[in-house]
């Protein structure tokens, strides 16, 4: 329409210049005619979107310096490699079928880059940022070379270079392979790096650690978790430091980044005791709020779920412990762990939660009111050894242990999945909780060590009427019944307080010294002496004059910190009174006729495990040897500070 309406428009206005002017204008006007006809009616078009005219790189500081960083830092670094821009072309075509069709070109753009950073090795890379914003890496090809003298050249590198490219040896370097760029306006952004270099020292020997905090309820989980907060609001549980990784996955690379010769870990899982009175003390899991909903996990341990199980107790309107950890994700931590190629060892955990302003009895003093979130360590008989009317040295004690133990039984558990299954009698024991995760190590598919308790110092110390130790041989009984459900590639142990494992000698006047743990030490199913070492390694005080300073010790010397390994406090000496103590009277450590002062030393473990060991009711010494047989088995040092 447009051809027959312009081509007799200008058909008229040439005409006015004679014939020759007439044709001339009828061809002008068809033609803007047939122009306009095609834009409007045409069968095809093609429209181009924006197109960068310059495909080279922002541009990089000549002779710039290499950092050198020490600790924790974020930096920009350098580019030190680039190639031009990649090019890639979209086509979309809509319409057509004999109607008209728009072809739309769309230009998107890919940048291949290194970024150097610093002086090398580093320990690793964490976060990236691009333009001050965190960086999502999951959809990314990028490379991360950490500065050793023995890395080799980047494979896109050498494609694009040759053969004859740079390592950048002793330089830590970033590669990215086709990063996108329109989110950056078609241009590199500005990056920043977060990256960890630490000084050598004590990291590059560590070789075993334990992981807390034990309440945790998905903190151990390789999932995200998150709490729904209403409509189209959550709140992530357990991914805080990258949006995309849980805290263990972002914790785990870091570990092993900044000791790279680890090798074991242990794994602390905590249920939740709730009486120092051994035969009222029930152990259960607990959530941190029964309201909580999820999304990404559900918690549930030993067939408790969110609703039936017990809230822990809060302090100031805010739960006091995190939840026990949820079993599923648990048997996917040790999973983890054992996929990096870390050893584990899984430790079942007692939180104590007694809150404050209790009114249940003290076993040690009789009054009411129990100390609030006591250790652990304090669970005992009821009157406590010691306190009027204790139960210590009786038939009572045994019954008040058998309590605590519980009556739980291997065959009472089933597991498939990720769920272990309880069907015994209503029974919140210790023998239950310990069971059940023996079970949940078997189905996560086995662990390398397991500890069946720790630090049970006041119940593995009661005696009944024979002067035996009824916790001790409960632990016995389990660690037996554990062995049949881990097997035997699991090393078992029990964790004793450093105040514990070398014996009892109850500051009662009658003398007696037992070996009280050496049945135990020595039990076929046990494989390793499991010791929390907290020993004494200084004596300073504050002020000047003071016994330490006053021999020509200084604080902070590690000449002065070693020598109280084998020596000092628990080795050469000790306080007989807390008055002695704060006065700094300190009496050797001897052993009159028997010569033995060892025996006395919680700190002489070489001499402790070296030699037989005999029990001395009333102060004299038996003729018959404890079951320890000396050297026969490893020290595992289960905590150390």
């Amino acid at each position: 329409m447009a051809t027959l309406l312009l081509g007799a428009a200008g058909a008229a206005l040439g005409s006015v210049f004679g014939g020759v002017g007439l044709i001339l204008g009828r061809v002008a006007g068809a033609l803007a005619g047939y122009a306009i006809d095609q834009a409007l009616f045409g069968s095809s078009q093609t429209r181009e979107g924006p197109r960068l005219a310059d495909l080279e790189v922002q541009s990089s500081t000549e002779g710039s310096p290499i950092p050198r960083l020490y600790g924790r830092a974020r930096l920009a670094g350098q580019v030190i490699w680039a190639t031009a821009f990649e090019e890639e072309t979209k086509k979309t075509t809509q319409g057509g079928k004999g109607g008209p069709s728009v072809t739309t070109i769309e230009y998107s753009y890919f940048a291949n880059f290194a970024i150097g950073l610093c002086e090398g090795p580093i320990a690793r890379i964490g976060r990236i940022w691009a333009d001050g914003k965190l960086l999502d890496t999951s959809a990314l090809t990028i490379r991360i070379y950490t500065g050793t003298q023995t890395q080799s050249a980047d494979p896109l590198i050498l494609a694009k270079q040759g053969s004859d490219v740079p390592a950048y040896r002793d330089t830590a370097y970033v590669v990215f392979e086709r990063l996108p760029l329109a989110d950056y306006g078609n241009r590199l952004p500005q990056l920043s790096f977060e990256i960890d270099r630490p000084v050598t020292g004590i990291a590059d020997h560590v070789r075993a650690v334990c992981v807390i905090p034990g309440s945790t309820e998905f903190g151990y989980d390789t999932q995200i978790v998150s709490s729904l907060l209403g409509p189209g609001k959550q709140e992530s549980l357990n991914a805080h430091a990258n949006r995309n990784a849980t805290d263990w996955t972002v914790s785990l690379d870091e570990l092993q980044a900044l000791c790279p010769n680890l090798e074991w870990v242990t794994l602390v899982v905590a249920w939740f005791g709730d009486d120092l009175r051994a035969n009222n003390c029930t152990i259960t899991p607990r959530v941190d709020d029964k309201t909580k909903v999820t999304s990404g996990g559900t918690w549930s341990v030993s067939g408790e779920t969110r609703s039936s199980a017990t809230a822990v107790s809060l302090v100031d309107g805010r739960p006091a412990y995190g939840g026990t950890p949820d079993d599923a994700s648990v048997i996917r931590a040790i999973q983890d762990l054992k996929a990096r190629g870390l050893k584990v060892v899984l430790l079942p955990f007692i939180l104590m939660d007694v809150a404050g302003g209790n009114a249940l009895p003290d076993p040690y003093t009789g009054l009411p009111g129990q100390p609030a979130y006591p250790w652990r360590g304090r669970v005992t008989c009821d009157p406590a050894p010691g306190a009027a009317g204790t139960v210590d040295k009786t038939a009572a004690a045994s019954g008040q242990v058998s309590a605590f133990l519980g009556a739980a039984l291997s065959a009472d558990f089933s597991a498939s999945g990720t769920v272990v299954s309880y069907s015994g009698p209503a029974d919140w024991g210790y023998r239950r909780f310990v069971l059940h995760y023996a079970h949940l190590a078997a189905l996560a598919g086995g662990v390398d060590g397991f500890a069946i308790g720790s630090e049970m110092v006041a119940l593995t110390s009661v005696r009944d009427t024979q002067d035996t130790f009824p916790f001790v041989a409960g632990l016995m009984s389990l660690a037996t019944d554990v062995r049949s459900i881990v097997g035997a590639p699991t090393a078992l142990t029990y964790a004793a307080d450093w105040s514990e494992y070398f014996g009892h000698q109850p500051a009662d006047g009658t003398g007696d010294v037992y070996f009280h743990l050496d049945p135990l030490w020595a039990d076929a199913a046990i494989d390793a002496v499991g010791i929390d070492v907290y020993f004494p390694l200084a004596d300073w005080r504050d002020g000047i004059s003071h016994a330490d300073e006053a021999s020509g010790r200084a604080q902070y010397h590690a000449d002065y910190l070693r020598g109280n390994l084998r020596g000092g406090e628990g080795f050469d000496w000790y306080y007989a009174s807390p008055d002695d103590r704060d006065t700094q009277i300190r009496t050797p450590i001897t052993d009159g006729a028997a010569g033995k002062p060892w025996v006395f030393r919680f700190k002489d473990l070489e001499s402790w495990w070296s030699n037989a060991h005999f029990d001395r009711p009333g102060g004299v010494e038996n003729v018959t040897p404890t079951p320890w047989q000396a050297q026969s088995k490893p020290i595992w040092f289960t905590e150390i500070g």
